[in-house]
């Protein structure tokens, strides 16, 4: 076992599909992990325990949206962290209380860049799937960053319900998606410390090349939430594909790293996450005057953030899971990955 910040069995879960994402690329043509793995390491968490959550912790585990949460009730599973934030699994949460949140009268903000083919290919299916599963019952902005918003498709919203058009010009300019991703984050900073800030309470960055297949409601809200990444969510510490390179903002030592978080989907509050936004943006534009990109770009430096001030809960893979990675028993997907196309220019 791995020293650290957290000491004990150290393993690493993801969240629930209830996004499903495309094959090859992500939201900006951002490749999949599995690139970076050795062949031998590729399906090792196959083989790999996760670990429990300790017995004198789990009736500590409680959720401000969800009430107690049931940390026993998926015992083959990682549920909690060394810091006590939950791991939200199908299962540990009771959905009808869930669904009850939507009295709280929260406003709900679903950011997505969709850049250049990105839109025509993938927006519609997405913000049609979001009507049906994402936050029901809740009130919901969706901000569409995008360089051409009269091609935004006209989607059937449901009461108290909204999509608003973000003019992007920055985002249209980069053809590579490692500097479409740096805008982003600066992108988002901007627009929490504007309307978007203003409109709603909570938040939730996702990449446009996904969709909802189930009920993505409010036991995905807390100040802040980190997505466990799928590829990685039961490797040691030593295996995860952190930044190494001491020179970049988004470094971490051996010793130094929790779980290996994803880019697609994060969230939490608005203050929140001008301070994770703000943090990535600094540390890329650092890298960039260096001469210098992270392994993982944005999603390095939202690691690195997340190593820093940690997460206040985490989605399990079943959150967010993809096809490519095959069937594991522990998964009820609920957001998938769309087919991945390497080849689909976004211009």
């Amino acid at each position: 076992m791995e020293s650290g910040t957290c000491h004990g069995p150290h393993k690493h879960p993801c969240g629930l599909s209830l996004l499903v994402r495309s094959k090859a690329t992500g939201l900006l043509g951002r490749p999949a992990c599995p690139s970076l793995m050795p062949p031998p390491h590729r399906h090792l968490g196959v083989l790999t325990p996760m670990g429990l959550c300790p017995l004198a912790r789990m009736p500590l585990l409680r959720d401000n949206f969800t009430g107690p949460l049931h940390p026993w009730a998926r015992p083959e599973v990682l549920t909690c962290t060394c810091w006590g934030a939950p791991i939200i699994w199908d299962g540990t949460f009771d959905p009808d209380v869930a669904q009850q949140g939507a009295v709280q009268n929260l406003t709900i903000g679903l950011t997505v860049f969709a850049v250049g083919r990105y839109l025509q290919k993938y927006l519609a299916h997405f913000l049609e799937t979001a009507e049906q599963h994402f936050m029901v019952g809740q009130r919901v902005v969706y901000y569409v960053f995008t360089e051409g918003p009269a091609a935004v498709p006209r989607v059937r919203l449901g009461p108290d319900r909204r999509l608003r058009e973000e003019r992007e010009e920055r985002v249209a300019r980069w053809r590579r998606w490692q500097n479409v991703s740096m805008v982003r984050m600066r992108t988002l900073h901007a627009a929490l410390g504007g309307r978007l800030g203003r409109e709603a309470r909570f938040l939730r960055s996702v990449d446009v090349d996904q969709h909802f297949s189930g009920t993505f409601g409010s036991e995905a809200l807390a100040e802040s939430v980190a997505q466990l990444l799928l590829w990685h969510y039961r490797w040691r510490r030593r295996l995860l594909p952190f930044e190494r390179d001491a020179r970049s903002a988004a470094a971490l030592d051996p010793s130094e790293g929790d779980f290996c978080y994803q880019a697609a989907v994060f969230g939490g509050s608005v203050a929140a996450l001008r301070q994770l936004t703000v943090y990535c943006a600094r540390g890329l534009r650092r890298d960039r005057a260096r001469g210098l990109e992270a392994r993982w770009h944005d999603e390095s430096h939202l690691n690195k953030s997340f190593w820093l001030q940690k997460p206040a809960k985490l989605l399990s893979p079943e959150f967010c899971w993809s096809s490519d990675v095959g069937r594991r028993a522990e998964i009820r997907r609920q957001l998938l990955w769309a087919p991945k196309e390497y080849a689909l220019p976004r211009g």
